[in-house]
């Protein structure tokens, strides 16, 4: 392991993400010859660190270690202690930052390979639709971080498998069809708009069923 809790106070640290309570702080730390991302809860509140941080960084270090070899995902991942991991930091900037004319189409060929050797892997990332999971690194290659959200789909049914692993590349498919719509193909451009009408139908299932809930749970009126 060439990070502990000792040479993580003495190594030089800088803070990525403070995190809310309930969230793990993220720091950039040099040690060993190489560039680490730790995330670490162990500031956070006792009941945090022995629920949820626990189980944030199981699921994510299983993640990372079943992912081990997949270029474009954090590598050498380890446990520091019972409130932090850490794994090989990958340089570049989130989509959100990147140019327009820089998200060309053999950089969305490659973020969708990258997705597909993750889904092979039995791994769903759940959180691609946003903008700060995914990286341009400097080569102009794409990178996948944070897999704190994760799943493992290898114990699932195969359809659930397939449905879970084209939600998670919507997030891959949203983003080329705003940047290069024209070069997605009808194939692309039909898996997204079809798991877009069914991710709208089950989070307006959701709202109604929550409503209906509400409703007939309320105080009983006169009789």
């Amino acid at each position: 392991m060439p990070l502990d809790r000792a040479a993580l106070a003495s190594a030089p640290t800088k803070l990525l993400r403070d995190g809310r309570w309930a969230n793990a702080q993220v720091f950039r730390v040099g040690a060993a010859g190489r560039d680490w991302v730790v995330k670490d809860f162990s500031r956070r509140a006792f009941w945090v660190r022995w629920t949820i941080g626990r189980i944030l960084l199981r699921r994510e270090l299983r993640a990372l270690q079943r992912l081990g070899g997949i270029d474009g995902v954090p590598q050498r991942a380890f446990r520091i202690d019972g409130d932090a991991i850490a794994a090989e930091f990958i340089p570049g900037i989130t989509l959100g930052q990147v140019a327009p004319e820089q998200m060309t189409t053999p950089f969305f060929v490659d973020l969708e390979r990258l997705l597909n050797e993750v889904h092979a892997r039995g791994i769903v990332h759940l959180d691609t639709r946003g903008t700060g999971n995914m990286l341009l690194r400097p080569d102009g290659r794409p990178a996948l971080i944070d897999f704190q959200a994760s799943l493992d789909t290898r114990w699932m049914p195969a359809s659930w498998r397939r449905w879970l692993d084209d939600l998670d590349m919507t997030g891959v498919y949203k983003k080329w069809l705003q940047r290069d719509p024209d070069s997605m193909g009808p194939a692309r451009r039909e898996l997204y708009e079809r798991m877009t009408r069914r991710r709208r139908l089950w989070i307006a299932r959701g709202y109604a069923g929550a409503a209906k809930q509400k409703t007939t749970s309320g105080p009983a009126g006169p009789h």
